[in-house]
């Protein structure tokens, strides 16, 4: 089923499937819920969404922060009266979902985030400012170039998501007064979470920062050496299984 459900007065179009118990599927910087496609999760009902400003869903002259972005899904789950869920999220959508588990934890009973945009070293934060003043003059044509992506559905879904939406979530995600794309702000924001996360990551420095974290009891950082920055593209399969097999881990440890 396809839908368009208001939240917070905005209609996000989203996708629901299956039966069982729910996942909710957050694609992530310019993208939209096609970034799911190929995996398919036979026992969950499964939620995919386009974001406010991507995909089929409305765009809007503000409201890109990682909270905003949240809001709506917390509105979305509330609506359909799917909580509690386990909230997956690529990149940005990573972000995003450890937002909402931090601001409406009784929605959230896990985390899973792919590469998630949080993290960043100074290197990377010494280009913050720069990066963001290329997407404000060249919108989608900087993002392309700053993500180095080759000819296919995931730059076509870049290019046609609005600069303006792409600037404002950057800024969201790394400038902001409350961002925490940054290591340090990572730091402080993610050791609120309660709920166990299950991390994947495609690069050892990477994980080995997040194995470092403070995080819930029951949650995993995994390295997949060789993969680029959409692990669940390259992976699918793996990537289902992974998440299926955590996921039941959880759920035997609760029983016991």
């Amino acid at each position: 089923m396809a839908v368009n459900v208001e939240a917070h007065r905005v209609p996000i179009w989203l996708s629901d499937t299956g039966t069982g118990d729910p996942l909710l599927l957050v694609h992530g910087w310019g993208g939209d819920s096609r970034a799911w496609s190929g995996l398919s999760f036979a026992r969950h009902r499964v939620v995919t969404v386009d974001l406010r400003g991507h995909g089929r869903s409305p765009v809007l002259r503000h409201g890109y922060r990682p909270a905003d972005y949240a809001g709506d899904l917390a509105a979305l789950v509330d609506r359909l009266d799917l909580g509690p869920i386990v909230a997956v999220g690529h990149s940005m959508g990573g972000q995003i979902v450890a937002e909402l588990a931090l601001e409406r934890p009784e929605l959230v009973s896990a985390v899973v985030v792919v590469d998630p945009a949080y993290g960043a070293d100074e290197a990377e934060a010494a280009t913050f400012e720069q990066r963001l003043a290329a997407l404000r003059n060249d919108g989608p044509e900087a993002a392309v170039r700053q993500l180095g992506l080759p000819a296919g559905a995931v730059r076509e879904q870049l290019l046609a998501t609005p600069g303006h939406v792409l600037a404002e979530s950057y800024a969201g995600m790394y400038t902001n007064p409350d961002a925490f794309g940054a290591r340090l702000a990572a730091v402080t924001r993610l050791s609120g979470l309660t709920q166990p996360l299950l991390c994947i990551r495609p690069t050892p420095a990477m994980a080995a920062w997040d194995i470092g974290l403070s995080l819930p009891y029951g949650s995993r950082v995994v390295l997949w050496p060789g993969c680029g920055h959409f692990l669940h593209h390259e992976r699918p399969r793996q990537f289902v299984d992974l998440v299926e097999s955590w996921l039941a881990t959880l759920s035997s440890e609760e029983r016991r």
